[in-house]
């Protein structure tokens, strides 16, 4: 269950370069704090360590209380808390070793920053328990009338969630969508457990940062060769058809549910603009998988959608997805 609220991601996600990109969907003047959590240019590293990181995470026992009213210690385990508020973050093992915010997502990124290279989102999800800063270029590329920025994704969490990890990504401006390359077998990341003898190098995370610098180029190739990727409008069928099956022995909800998704996506095929301009080429399909998936396809329980999509894309879910969905437009070609 989300403990993000419309406010929290206003004053607790700070979004970079609007001047050039706009608001983010998710943006609301009213629910803004003392001050804006939007950039007309670059996020200052100060400003982040302020506002988002301006705390620790600490290891503290765990204990239960019984019926004879005697505090008994929890074995094997201890409960990640937040020095400021003292919410508990996570209960993890003994031998797990917080990486704090500050050190591991500004410190040793932020060392070896450049004019190149600047800080266009930060954010804290969970209630502190995960969070994030994505660099990135400060202008947009484009080929082919399909304009992206490439990234580099740096978060850690408290509650055994997620390794400190710092991955590569690319956004398509038009959907805002985060992508990961699809035509490559495995994504390009660097991941640091929790433990004692866990850290970075500087030649770890400038390795890191030299991905950002050489993903322009691959994208590119990658968005090429999948524009050159022609895809009728009874194959986008087919391939819709399997990506989402439809079971007449399944309950009639659950048939008008797939009926429904069979919709949008034709929909998105034919009319979006985030999609319909690349109409019959392999880039039209995946964008209409991935714009499906982080806009369209309901949440959970009380699950925010600005929170589902930037977990499923710290998490790896969205690069998994978009190399399935690459996976099968290829059965249906050949």
């Amino acid at each position: 269950m989300s403990t993000e609220t419309q406010q929290w991601l206003n004053q607790n996600v700070l979004v970079g370069m609007t001047d050039k990109r706009g608001t983010a969907w998710h943006y609301k003047a009213s629910e803004q704090g003392a001050e804006p959590n939007h950039y007309t240019g670059q996020i200052p590293i100060e400003d982040v360590r302020r506002r988002l990181f301006n705390w620790q995470a600490t290891k503290e026992p765990m204990f239960v209380i019984g019926a004879d009213a005697y505090q008994r210690r929890v074995p094997n385990r201890v409960a990640i808390v937040r020095d400021d508020t003292w919410d508990v973050l996570g209960v993890v093992s003994p031998t797990y070793e917080p990486h704090q915010y500050d050190e591991w997502l500004l410190r040793s990124v932020g060392n070896i920053l450049d004019d190149s290279l600047v800080i266009g989102s930060a954010g804290l999800l969970k209630n502190g328990a995960v969070a994030w800063v994505q660099i990135e270029m400060p202008d947009n590329y484009k080929v082919a009338d399909v304009e992206f920025r490439p990234n580099l994704l740096a978060t850690t969490s408290f509650n055994g969630s997620i390794a400190t990890t710092y991955k590569r990504t690319v956004t398509v401006v038009v959907c805002d969508n985060t992508r990961n390359s699809a035509l490559r077998e495995h994504g390009q990341e660097i991941s640091i457990r929790h433990t004692s003898k866990s850290g970075l190098r500087l030649g770890d995370a400038r390795a890191a940062l030299n991905i950002v610098h050489t993903m322009a180029d691959e994208f590119t190739q990658e968005i090429t060769a999948l524009l050159a990727m022609k895809v009728t409008d009874q194959q986008f069928q087919k391939f819709v058809d399997i990506h989402v099956p439809l079971n007449d022995e399944e309950s009639k909800q659950a048939v008008s549910r797939a009926e429904n998704v069979r919709f949008e996506f034709q929909n998105l095929w034919q009319n979006d603009v985030r999609v319909a301009p690349w109409r019959g080429t392999g880039f039209g399909v995946l964008q209409a998988v991935n714009t499906h998936r982080q806009h369209m396809r309901p949440t959970r329980g009380d699950t925010v959608l600005v929170e589902r999509t930037m977990i499923d894309s710290l998490t790896g879910k969205t690069e998994l997805a978009d190399r399935k969905a690459t996976q099968l437009l290829y059965s249906v070609l050949n």
